[in-house]
Formats: C-alpha cells, sequence, structure tokens
C-alpha cells in the first residue's frame, strides 16, 4: 500500500509531520503489513513550511506512480492552489485513479477547488469554513467534526485532528488493533493542559 504525502511552499509543519509520525511508525513497526509512506513535492523538492521549517521530499509528484492514499496538508500555501488548474486536475486525476483522498486543515479547499468534494460532508479548520463552502456550496459544512470520512475522501480539522485522522486511516485501512498498537507506540495520549 503506497501512501503518498503532498509537500508543497506554505504548509502547515504539524499537518503533514502529525499524520507522517503515525503512518510511517506503522510502517516502520509492522512491515509486514506491506505499507509504504513517502513525501512528494508540488515543485521543488525542497519545501519551506508556513513557520519556517524546511522539508526535503522523497520524490517529485510526477514521479509517485500509482498510489492508494494520498494526504494533502493545508497551510497558507492552499490559497494560491485552488487557483492553480495543474495542481486541480492532479487532484482529479489522482482521485480518478482509485486513491483514498486525504486533507488535512485547508488542504480541503484544494479538494473543493478540485470538485472532489462536491455533494459530501467534509471539514477543514474552523476560520476556513466559510472559504470552503464558497468554493463549492454543494458540500455539507461539518464545523464540528474533527474529521470527515465520506467512504473516498476523508477530510481533517486541524493540526492534532489530522494526527486522530492519520490513526483512522490505520484503523480503516488495516484494523483498529493495529491503530492502538501504533498510538502506543508512538505514545499519543493527549492531555492538553489548558
Amino acid at each position: 500500500m503506497k501512501i503518498a504525502l503532498v509537500c508543497f511552499d506554505g504548509m502547515e509543519e504539524l499537518d503533514l509531520v502529525g499524520p507522517w509520525e503515525v503512518l510511517r511508525m506503522w510502517q516502520l513497526q509492522y512491515p509486514d503489513d506491506g505499507v509504504e509512506v513517502f513525501t512528494a513535492s508540488l515543485g521543488e523538492p525542497t519545501v519551506t513550511c508556513a513557520k519556517g521549517m524546511q522539508i526535503v521530499t522523497d520524490r517529485p509528484i510526477a514521479e509517485i506512480g500509482e498510489v492508494d492514499v494520498v494526504l494533502f496538508p493545508g497551510g497558507r500555501g492552499t490559497r494560491m492552489l485552488v487557483q492553480d488548474e495543474p495542481t486541480l486536475e492532479l487532484v482529479r486525476d489522482l482521485a480518478g485513479s482509485g486513491a483514498l483522498m486525504t486533507s488535512v486543515c485547508t488542504g480541503s479547499l484544494v479538494y473543493a477547488a478540485a470538485g472532489i468534494l462536491s455533494e459530501r460532508p467534509a471539514t477543514t479548520h474552523w476560520s476556513a469554513m466559510d472559504l470552503l463552502v464558497g468554493l463549492d456550496p454543494t458540500i455539507e459544512p461539518r464545523p464540528d467534526d474533527r474529521w470527515v470520512d465520506s467512504g473516498v475522501v476523508v477530510t481533517a480539522a486541524g493540526v492534532s485532528a489530522g494526527i486522530d485522522m492519520a490513526h483512522h486511516l490505520v484503523a480503516r485501512l488495516h484494523s483498529s488493533e493495529r491503530a492502538r498498537q501504533v498510538k502506543r507506540d508512538i505514545q499519543y495520549d493527549p492531555a492538553p493542559p489548558v
């Protein structure tokens, strides 16, 4: 099973790195599950994230071949991508190939602009909910949901919701038991102090 995490300038660091931690731990701890997790760049191999972190990607998006799951993070960089026809066409092609399309935060805006959220329930970061529906009024907004699985598309709200959604993916694609094991492996047990 090939899981591609899309990278682009201006993406939110944890929208990518949170799910990466979950999914990559799954790959490394349970190699017999046959999971391959990698990053794929929309542009240059090194991307600069929203808060300045630089990430060197594994391969360009044009070289990913067939994939089973696509994860599109959010961040301020999505605002330009919703108007970038080559990116929108890429999203349509990936969805059309049968890949499970997943997003974190405002990554869902790109999916909305590409038309793959039409007449589906979806979520995004609370501050972008109006933008999401503005891009496609047929979307059923779910502002109170941390993640929404509509079958062929899974959207997550903000940063920590992306980590939760990644655990959901492990459960959906393998088993609840494997998701619990990965959760324990990374000691994901949130207990915020406020």
